[in-house]
């Protein structure tokens, strides 16, 4: 598995390939009039061809619009430098030392595998804070460090596309999701917005946790002692033993840090007491025409600026509290230093804006739903059948494309189309791969 893994392409590379094989397809298409009746509506979608005078000029104008156009740019960037604050200011950092210090022995492992799939908040940070963390914790409560180290890496990579919060995996996966149902523009499915799946991920994110913990419990930890894994001694650098001090990371806070949590708290409080005020009033600016807030209104709208809202406050609480922010000079640091990891994520979002737009202005992405709904009907595979094996083929590739936003661009261009004509909404789809994205995400030889 490895070894075809490492055959293929990195993610842009990827794109780019399978951008110039649907330019080729398209204008293909285009030559012998292939065109497709989509239901519900009146004139059929002909396919138009990259590689035609329409087709280039098409690209040479919109080029730039294709790129910033690109639906998770919107929301995931405003989430991340907030997320940035919070990180940098060492609030989550406390928070997650916090929890796990106030664990008893009996629920350390689940505590563990909680913690650790929320904590993929954090982002990559989380494979680098949580593991040794639960390590320690582990040994002050009297068993196996290597059992909490090994299952806090577990816990943070099986959870790493669900949290109990929501993240900016959530904005990206929704931006992603709006865009290629723009291939059928009159369709009547109900936009996605970050917080569509939330329900899931609370029960995703409980069920993987206590899964984690009986993992480590039952058959991780046991199997330290019965293989005689060592406890005090780890290897460095050198390819030597060494005595491990476990001092690099400390799960007692200091009393700036107490503070600033407790703060951190209160602002929460605050935070929310003002935006439920806000919903909650007659006259709510949040409501729809009709009063409401679903299935649209513009509190569903809003969700990016309330995720932010969250992150930034309680980074800038906790940051000044504790000593860590000391003027704005300070937050805007954090949120350049943000913005600079998000630099790898904004090169592959340019060659991901042009496929999805590719995918839709040549009508091919139209057509594969309708012709892929007809033979999915035909077939009789439309209800469980659908999402089980779809579930399956998002495990299979995510053995071997690691990157969520490349692979969920790559499937939702094709199966959320198709799975919103045969009566699923976009919504769903998206919480479907994520079960078979999470299956596999730590299992896979090409995790980083």
């Amino acid at each position: 598995m490895e070894s075809v893994g490492n055959k293929l392409p990195e993610p842009f590379t990827l794109f780019l390939i399978l951008f110039l094989i649907t330019a080729v397809i398209s204008t293909v298409m285009a030559y012998f009039g292939a065109e497709v009746a989509v239901p519900g509506e009146d004139e059929s979608v002909k396919i138009k061809g990259f590689f035609t005078g329409e087709g280039l000029a098409w690209f040479t104008t919109t080029i730039g619009q294709n790129y910033l156009g690109f639906p998770p740019l919107a929301t995931v960037l405003p989430i991340m430098l907030a997320v940035g604050v919070s990180e940098r200011s060492g609030m989550l950092s406390a928070l997650i030392r916090k929890l796990f210090g106030s664990a008893n022995r009996s629920i350390l492992p689940y505590a563990v595998g909680i913690i650790g799939v929320t904590g993929s908040i954090m982002a990559d940070a989380a494979f680098v804070v949580i593991p040794p963390l639960a390590a320690m914790v582990f040994k002050a409560a009297g068993r196996h460090p290597v059992a909490g180290l090994l299952g806090g890496f577990a816990a943070v990579g099986a959870g790493y596309s669900t949290a109990l919060v929501p993240t900016s995996l959530d904005a990206l996966f929704a931006g992603i999701t709006n865009a290629v149902m723009e291939t059928l523009p009159n369709m009547d499915a109900t936009e996605v917005n970050p917080v569509s799946n939330y329900y899931f991920n609370i029960a995703a994110s409980i069920v993987l946790g206590l899964a984690c913990g009986f993992i480590i419990d039952r058959i991780l930890e046991p199997r330290m002692h019965k293989l005689d894994v060592p406890q005090e001694m780890v290897e460095g650098d050198d390819g030597m033993n060494r005595d491990a001090d476990g001092n690099e990371i400390s799960v007692e806070l200091t009393k700036p840090e107490r503070r600033g949590l407790m703060w951190a708290g209160v602002a929460t409080l605050i935070v929310t007491a003002i935006i439920l005020f806000a919903v909650l009033i007659p006259d709510s600016p949040w409501r729809n025409e009709e009063g409401g807030f679903l299935p649209k209104s513009p509190l569903l709208q809003s969700i990016v600026f309330i995720v932010f809202t969250y992150f930034m406050v309680l980074g800038i609480v906790y940051g000044k509290v504790a000593g860590t922010v000391k003027n704005i000079k300070d937050v805007v640091d954090m949120m350049t230093k943000a913005m600079g990891d998000m630099l790898g994520f904004l090169v592959l979002a340019f060659i991901l804006g042009q496929f999805i737009s590719l995918f839709s202005w040549s009508g091919i992405g139209t057509f594969s739903a309708v012709k892929g709904a007809e033979m999915l009907e035909a077939a009789g595979i439309t209800g469980f059948a659908a999402i089980l094996a779809f579930i399956i083929l998002a495990s299979c590739l995510n053995l071997l494309v690691i990157s969520g936003s490349a692979m969920w661009t790559l499937m939702a261009a094709v199966f959320v189309p198709m799975f919103a004509l045969i009566g699923f909404e976009p919504a769903f789809t998206q919480a479907a791969f994520r079960v078979g994205d999470s299956a596999t995400q730590i299992i896979t030889p090409l995790n980083p």
